[in-house]
């Protein structure tokens, strides 16, 4: 993928209502590692930015749940605060603004599906907030927290969780579940797939995504709302 990176600095500025003061804080942010071994520079790629952004969400998600869910103990807290703060859901917060199209790549790291691997884009938003964190501190990290991670959060949760939502819903009714990968589309690092959602053998729900963990991702949150609508 080809782009201009400062036109691509000042969109994704736009997207998430915060410009960067100093910009060599989003620059590397955006990085990643296989961009400058294939160009043979020694730049700064988003890693220790990641290590700063993990360490500012942890304290900002656990200091909302602190003070908003007084009713939880100790352990429901741990539990709830670790479904936030997971890979998975942190993907699905970056997809909100579109994170993936706005990281620096390598071409070798881009043609293998790196732009839609979830490790990376949630490596990223975190290093994004690291990035916020230096340039505008601490409130304006929490402030991109609050209105990505932390609004509408028990959705969020519900999405990641729902294959195991609906897994235990089927088991609980005796039934079989299964998924079939019935469409695949796109060139090869940009693919689009399309699965079924079966139980006993009819089709329940149909799913889509970048890879096909998203797509039966997709499709059981979708099948899990079909269920107990019908409920």
């Amino acid at each position: 993928m080809q782009f201009i990176f400062e036109d691509n600095i000042r969109s994704l500025e736009e997207k998430i209502g915060y410009r960067f003061k100093d910009r060599s804080y989003i620059e590397v942010a955006l990085t990643h590692s296989s961009y400058f071994n294939e160009n043979k520079e020694k730049n700064e790629d988003y890693e220790r930015m990641e290590f700063l952004g993990d360490a500012v969400l942890e304290l900002c998600v656990s200091d909302h749940l602190f003070r908003s869910k007084k009713e939880l103990k100790e352990g429901e807290l741990t539990k709830l605060r670790a479904s936030l703060v997971c890979e998975p859901t942190l993907a699905m917060c970056a997809s909100a603004f579109n994170l993936k199209e706005y990281i620096r790549l390598g071409k070798g790291e881009e043609n293998t599906g790196g732009r839609n691997r979830e490790s990376i884009i949630s490596d990223v938003f975190e290093a994004l907030i690291g990035a916020i964190y230096l340039d505008g501190g601490l409130e304006c990290a929490k402030k991109f927290i609050e209105h990505y991670v932390l609004e509408d959060m028990y959705h969020k949760i519900e999405f990641v969780d729902s294959k195991t939502g609906l897994q235990e819903y089927v088991q609980e009714k005796g039934q079989n579940l299964s998924y079939e990968i019935i469409k695949e589309s796109g060139p090869a690092h940009n693919r689009e797939y399309i699965t079924a959602v079966m139980i006993n053998g009819q089709q329940i729900a149909v799913g889509k995504g970048r890879s096909k963990k998203l797509s039966e991702q997709d499709g059981a949150y979708k099948a899990l709302a079909i269920l107990r609508n019908r409920e």
